[in-house]
C-alpha cells in the first residue's frame, strides 16, 4: 500500500496508471492527467485540477494520481506547496517516464520508485544504405501524428540501424542526432524533426 506522496518512473503512464489504481480502494482514486488528444505534457490547468481536489475534504485516504510524459515547470511550481503540506488524508501519485523533467524541488518531497523495464531497440523499418525519397515520405505520411516520445523511440532505432549496419557518417550528421532529441525536449514538432532528421541522412550519404 502507498503510504505517502510517491514519483513513479515507468515505461508505460496508462498501464502504470492502471496497475496503481487497480491495487488501491477504487473510490479512493482521482485520476489528473491532460486530456487534450496527442498532448501527453502535465501542465498548469492540470496542476489546478489537483490541488482543487486535494482540498475537497474526505474523512479516507484519497490518491490523487498525477500522470504525464513530462510535467511544464509552472505546474511544478504551483504545486509544491500542497506537496510539503497535503491536505489531511490526501496522498499524491506522480507517473512518468523520466526523472529529468521533475525539479528538484519537487524530488525532494516526494518518494521515487523506479518501475522501469529495460527496452530492445528495434532495428529501424527502411533500408538507411538504400533510403529513396519516395519511400521516406510514404514512411512520414504515415507517421505524421507521433508524439514526442515515439518520436525518441524512432530516433533511437535510427542509431541502432546505422550502429548494426555499419553506416559512416559525418560529424554534422552524427551531431544531428543529439540535436533532433533537443528539439523534441523543447516541445518541436515530432514530425518535422524527424524529417528533418532523415533528409538529412539520406542526402549526405
Amino acid at each position: 500500500m502507498i503510504n505517502k506522496s510517491t514519483l513513479f518512473i515507468v515505461n508505460d503512464i496508462d498501464k502504470s496508471s492502471e496497475d496503481i489504481s487497480g491495487s488501491l480502494p477504487k473510490h479512493s482514486v482521482r485520476v489528473i492527467r491532460n486530456e487534450t488528444e496527442g498532448k501527453n505534457e502535465f501542465l498548469i490547468d492540470e496542476a489546478k485540477k489537483a490541488i482543487k481536489e486535494a482540498y475537497i475534504a474526505t474523512s479516507e485516504t484519497k490518491y490523487i494520481l498525477l500522470c504525464g510524459n513530462s510535467f511544464g515547470i509552472p505546474a511544478q511550481n504551483s504545486l509544491l506547496k500542497v506537496l510539503e503540506e497535503p491536505p489531511k488524508n490526501i496522498i499524491f501519485i506522480i507517473i512518468t517516464i523520466s526523472k529529468s523533467s521533475i525539479l528538484p524541488t519537487i524530488l525532494s518531497r516526494v518518494e521515487v520508485k523506479y518501475q522501469k523495464t529495460k527496452k530492445t531497440v528495434q532495428e529501424f523499418s527502411l533500408d538507411l544504405k538504400k533510403l529513396e525519397l519516395k519511400n521516406l515520405y510514404k514512411y512520414l505520411k504515415e507517421h505524421q501524428r507521433i508524439n514526442k516520445n515515439e518520436a525518441k523511440e524512432i530516433i533511437e532505432s535510427i542509431i541502432y540501424s546505422v550502429n548494426k549496419n555499419g553506416i559512416k557518417l559525418n560529424e554534422k550528421q552524427l551531431h544531428s542526432f543529439s540535436s533532433s532529441m533537443k528539439l523534441l525536449e523543447l516541445n518541436s514538432r515530432p514530425i518535422n524533426v524527424l524529417t528533418s532528421l532523415l533528409l538529412n541522412i539520406m542526402t549526405k550519404r
